[in-house]
């Protein structure tokens, strides 16, 4: 380690080089020290000597795949909540879906797909599910809701698709709907997602570097991908938020993390401010200029 903490072992940057490759994560220099602690549970786990030979597994060995994604699962590790941004909650339930709902188009499929981004253990997608929920008596009744779930952790995934979670995760979840859309687990110490929540969510891994899998996900009509590309560079946020306007239906929203902004990065959505939050719209055409 140098005087500032971070790992002085040149093999390290040459990992960090290989994640961004393959992912379009990039850890800073100040950061290094994450990525040396996250190389290390791996080097523990395989018994590697050094971060060298570690490299070598992960750039030559026939098992170099499968290691980059256990590497890619501790890297990746998020902590969120349910409801965690309730003014985007808010705007979706009192402006978003009353407007997407009013489409000549929508009308007539009666169909929402959201995409949850970079969803991590499940909170966003789970908040989403139970909002829609709420609406299906009046305004999306009769709708077919579709809500998709994608993370680059396995675990992540696993956790998510699972819908169990404590008090932490459930803190600003009102009473009415632990006892409306949640049961306790056995053991009496957290909370499952019932059955009609986890219906409306399909959860699935997905490298939003891979540009052919990407291509697959049209037909949004809202895209969450909330504190995810804060760990890209400029190359890869501006390659990613272009597959998010290609997917998006015309009409539909984009919602980021309350950090980040397309600034500097794609001119081709417009900003909404709503009470307390904002959001990317995907104009239809011909829509004029606000």
């Amino acid at each position: 380690m140098d005087a500032k903490g971070q790992p002085t072992d040149p093999a390290f940057p040459q990992i960090r080089n290989v994640i961004y490759q393959v992912s379009g994560i990039y850890q800073a220099d100040s950061k290094l020290h994450l990525l040396a602690d996250a190389c290390g549970k791996r080097m523990s786990a395989l018994k590697c000597a050094s971060p060298r030979e570690y490299l070598e597994v992960l750039t030559t060995k026939v098992n170099r795949e499968s290691e980059l994604r256990a590497l890619l699962n501790e890297v990746t590790i998020g902590e969120t909540f349910l409801f965690r941004s309730m003014p985007q909650i808010t705007a979706l339930r009192t402006i978003i879906l009353p407007e997407l709902m009013k489409d000549p188009i929508k009308q007539l499929t009666k169909r929402l797909r959201i995409w949850s981004a970079g969803c991590s253990t499940g909170e966003e997608p789970h908040t989403l599910a139970i909002c829609c929920l709420e609406e299906r008596e009046k305004l999306l009744k009769g709708w077919n809701i579709e809500i998709i779930a994608t993370d680059l952790n396995d675990r992540s995934v696993e956790t998510a698709s699972a819908g169990i979670y404590g008090d932490y995760a459930m803190r600003f979840v009102s009473d009415l709907y632990k006892a409306k859309y949640f049961k306790p687990t056995p053991d009496g110490k957290r909370y499952e997602a019932r059955e009609e929540v986890k219906q409306l969510i399909q959860f699935k891994r997905l490298n939003l570097r891979e540009d052919a899998k990407l291509v697959f996900m049209k037909g949004m009509d809202l895209i969450y991908c909330c504190n995810v590309l804060i760990y890209f560079d400029s190359s890869s946020k501006s390659r990613v938020i272009q597959h998010y306007y290609n997917n998006l239906n015309s009409g539909g929203y984009l919602f980021l993390g309350i950090s980040e902004s397309l600034y500097q990065l794609n001119d081709q959505f417009r900003l909404v401010h709503f009470p307390g939050a904002f959001g990317y719209w995907k104009a239809p055409p011909g829509a004029a200029k606000t």
